[in-house]
């Protein structure tokens, strides 16, 4: 994929590669509300700092259609044509497991961060203790 393709998201760019999991993720989320489209899309994942492309969307959302996890229809409203995706039952069940496994991780990374500076303090508690030993 060429640099002008990646989802851009807060963090560097090395770390674009983690986010498009959650990107999917956001993207089935909405679909299991309700019918979205495209641009609207695009605008909701800018809201959370996502910068997306239709031509990295576009694909993403075909992707997810032939997966099983997105049904897409043409719809029109006056002149307007647009597609809009629904998520399918399918995508309804996987979006429900990855509630759990994303609820699972988030557990662990708050709680490994915390651990972590409790860890931390107590280290350097340690080591002045030792320093003040020697």
């Amino acid at each position: 994929m060429r640099a002008s393709k990646k989802p851009q998201a807060h963090g560097s760019s090395e770390d674009q590669q983690l986010y498009s999991g959650l990107i999917r993720l956001h993207v089935l989320h909405h679909a299991a509300q309700g019918p979205v489209y495209g641009l609207w899309l695009i605008e909701e994942l800018a809201r959370h700092g996502y910068k997306l492309s239709s031509g990295t969307l576009y694909p993403m959302l075909h992707n997810m259609e032939e997966r099983g996890y997105l049904r897409s229809a043409a719809e029109r409203s006056g002149k307007l044509a647009r597609r809009v995706y629904r998520a399918t039952a399918s995508g309804k069940r996987a979006l429900a497991n990855a509630r759990r496994k994303v609820s699972e991780l988030f557990a662990e990374l708050f709680e490994d961060a915390s651990a972590s500076k409790r860890r931390q303090g107590n280290f350097s508690l340690r080591r002045s203790a030792r320093r003040q030993a020697g």
